[in-house]
């Protein structure tokens, strides 16, 4: 197992950097090694991103110097969604299967988190993403079919999309972490326009289902100082409080959006005004 560490961001510093630094502060280009569990540390909201990809055995998903804990789950919660072939999550010996686009909410305190693929020619790939917690609620599969479906923006705009709450208040009770996945319909490649910023919790977005040759520009930053990344297929943003979060495909894409801080509230944002995007 890996774990890159990055700091926080302050917005000031942001609008100094180039491109090679703003990859290297909030994109994760690679979550899915074969027989590897990748993680990424962030100070933002001390959130983990990561991926595992279990094809000769299982993977166990360890802790690290940075999370100070005798296990990883010790003092976090974890939400897992499953990207690829089918696989198998094993939290202490209870075992979860996962179709793709299941996701798994794993609670604080769980020692032993192992990973498995059903299939080694059709690997699971497992999108890990987890905050810190307080106490400890119920490990919760939620299939793609349970998920709460919201029917969303239009074709006039390029935007109409499926969102699916998986790890919201009321369906999977969580310390902080809120988590879900949302599918644009062929022919729509604008997410979160007109954006928006929450200022009491970060973001995580990995984008998936997209081409070898296919692209997202995903805009980020303050509103009157945006700054653009551009992301291949199942890659991912890290997203501060302050910064929005859009992006539009060459082509329709899927992407799951996670989030952790003080405010578990999924319509609390501020919206931003077209005419303040700068």
């Amino acid at each position: 197992m890996s774990l890159a560490v990055r700091q926080a961001s302050h917005p000031e510093a942001a609008r100094h950097y180039d491109t090679a630094a703003l990859r290297a502060h909030f994109l994760v280009e690679t979550l899915f090694r074969p027989d590897a569990v990748e993680l990424t540390y962030s100070h933002v909201d001390r959130i983990v991103v990561g991926g595992a990809m279990p094809v000769a055995g299982p993977l166990a998903l360890e802790t690290h110097k940075a999370l100070g804990q005798a296990t990883f789950l010790a003092r976090r919660e974890l939400g897992v969604c499953n990207v690829g072939g089918r696989g198998r999550v094993v939290c202490d010996g209870e075992a979860f299967d996962l179709a793709p686009r299941d996701m798994l909410y794993v609670a604080m305190g769980t020692g032993d988190v192992r990973f498995e693929s059903a299939d080694a020619a059709e690997p699971a790939k497992f999108y890990l993403f987890s905050t810190p917690a307080h106490a400890r609620h119920r490990t919760v599969l939620v299939r793609e079919a349970d998920a709460n479906a919201l029917e969303l923006g239009g074709q006039e705009q390029a935007n109409t999309r499926t969102l699916r709450q998986y790890i919201i208040p009321g369906r999977v009770e969580s310390c902080q972490l809120v988590m879900g996945l949302t599918t644009l319909k062929p022919g729509n490649v604008w997410n979160t326009m007109p954006s928006h910023v929450h200022d009491r919790r970060c973001e995580a977005y990995l984008y998936f289902g997209l081409g070898t040759d296919a692209r997202v520009v995903h805009l980020m930053g303050e509103p009157e100082e945006t700054r653009h990344l551009v992301v291949a297929n199942e890659q991912a943003i890290i997203s501060p409080p302050w910064s929005i979060h859009s992006g539009c495909g060459t082509s329709a894409y899927s992407f799951i959006w996670a989030m952790g801080g003080d405010n578990q509230d999924f319509t609390d944002m501020d919206m931003v005004p077209m005419g303040v995007l700068r």
